[in-house]
């Protein structure tokens, strides 16, 4: 019983699912930023081919 009451009271699975989170909004901020880059590089590369073409 007491080792049942110490894994309930425990506070590092908590901890765990928070950084998860934190982990999951920077992972979906990144992928957005990145996509907007990879636009622009897009948009350029295409200038630049046509140019030298």
């Amino acid at each position: 019983m007491k080792i049942l009451k110490k894994i309930l009271d425990s506070k590092s699975g908590a901890t765990a699912i928070e950084y998860g989170f934190i982990a999951a909004i920077l992972g979906l901020g990144l992928t957005v930023s990145l996509s907007g880059i990879a636009d622009s590089l897009t948009s350029l590369f295409t200038t630049v081919s046509t140019t030298m073409n």
